[in-house]
């Protein structure tokens, strides 16, 4: 284990933009992987005897290679291309093993780390270096090489597929989807933060990690721009720049007008008819948010609320926050709680399914509902007439996803 820990501090030290997933990890040792492996909830399942023979840099590489699987959701993406291909069986599982390993093995070494012994490149079959793993899958059958290569496992985060030493969903020390899209987030946004210490692959993954832009942001973003440039909203006198009419007083300096970014309240649906996945992509549009105010967490608040609301959180890091329910579902106290905040808010972004009671009045200030999408939901039996209430006309309604 100490071996172990000191090739992963290495790993840390050479790719610190990887640090939180890494340190994420949690190990098991287990005598039936051949080398070390991963599963989709980020457990790292560890043969003693490969640590045994293998230096401490070479782990180090074999850390790295491990936890890039899993930043790269190649267990979802391997089941996709499973599920769209129609493609099933040990043959096919090694070659998304194979293309996921030609994905990341491209652009992960050197620098620190040295390449470990039978690692698998694209030019061992002449293909090109950066391309995806589906790209590989649909470019070669890499048949050449699934005979050579039949002890390559990489565990079900490389390909989607379970093994028989894994914990499974329900196995100690395990991350939940929010927590896993949390660790995500931490090392895209450390990527963004300081891009001359990434290769350009995970550049290229830091901008595309999440889901791209939606039509939702779009107007969340109109809606602070239109709260922004209301008359009076956001304004300030400032001294740091004198007012124009200052030269007809001659003598006395005024102030200037200042438009300050404006304050968001975002009220969370945390009732129990809300996934843990769609809690997770919440806290990914929070992250959005506090970039719509130009950066300014300070500037955005969270609230938690099923039948009743929480305090009003400030952010720190969106994926800090913890998001606390799970009963009924009432956002009427939500907004109820917004509107108490202190100083009030410019914009309430209100994340729901939208099965809830709404305000029977609009709120003072201007709103966004962001509703997480939904069958069509069946009429109460037990009165034909019944219709469920749809989010009041006053608010701008747009489905997320």
């Amino acid at each position: 284990m100490d071996k172990l820990l000191s090739a992963r501090l290495h790993a840390v030290q050479v790719r610190p933009y990887l640090a939180a997933a890494l340190f994420a990890l949690h190990i098991v040792e287990d005598r039936s992987v051949p080398t070390m492996a991963v599963d989709a909830y980020w457990r790292c399942y560890v043969s003693p005897g490969f640590v045994a023979r293998t230096p401490v840099e070479e782990l180090a590489g074999v850390w790295v290679h491990e936890v890039s699987h899993l930043l790269r959701d190649h267990h979802e993406r391997g089941l996709r291309y499973a599920r769209e291909n129609e493609e099933y069986g040990p043959g096919e599982r090694l070659r998304r093993n194979i293309a996921a390993d030609f994905e990341i093995n491209d652009d992960i070494y050197g620098e620190g780390l040295p390449m470990p012994k039978g690692a698998v490149l694209p030019s061992l079959l002449r293909l090109p270096d950066g391309l995806l793993m589906e790209e590989y899958l649909r470019t070669s059958s890499m048949s050449g090489l699934t005979s050579d290569l039949a002890w390559l496992d990489c565990g079900g985060g490389a390909d989607g597929e379970g093994r028989p030493w894994e914990l499974g969903p329900e196995g100690a020390n395990g991350l939940s989807r929010q927590q896993r899209d949390a660790v995500r987030f931490r090392v895209a946004e450390g990527i963004k933060g300081r891009p001359g210490d990434a290769p350009e692959g995970w550049k290229r993954w830091a901008e595309e990690a999440f889901h791209p832009p939606q039509p939702w942001r779009q107007l969340l973003g109109a809606a602070v721009r239109s709260a922004a440039g209301a008359p009076g909203a956001g304004e300030n006198h400032s001294y740091r720049r004198p007012s124009r009419r200052s030269s007809a007083v001659p003598g006395v300096v005024l102030p200037s007008l200042r438009r300050n970014p404006p304050r968001v309240c975002v009220v969370i649906d945390t009732s129990g008819s809300v996934s843990d996945a769609e809690l997770g992509s919440a806290l990914l549009e929070v992250a959005a948010i506090a970039r719509a105010v130009g950066g300014r967490r300070d500037l955005v608040s969270v609230i938690s609320c099923d039948a009743a609301a929480g305090v009003a959180v400030p952010i720190c890091r969106a994926e800090n926050i913890e998001l606390i329910g799970g009963g009924g579902t009432d956002l009427r106290s939500g907004f109820a709680r917004a509107l108490r905040s202190t100083p009030r808010p410019d914009v309430i972004v209100a994340l729901t399914d939208g099965q809830t009671p709404w305000p029977s009045e609009q709120p003072s200030c201007r709103t966004v509902v962001g509703l997480f999408p939904r069958p069509a939901r069946r009429v109460n039996e037990n009165d034909p007439d019944y219709e469920p209430d749809g989010p009041p006309s006053w608010a701008r309604v747009v489905t997320i996803g």
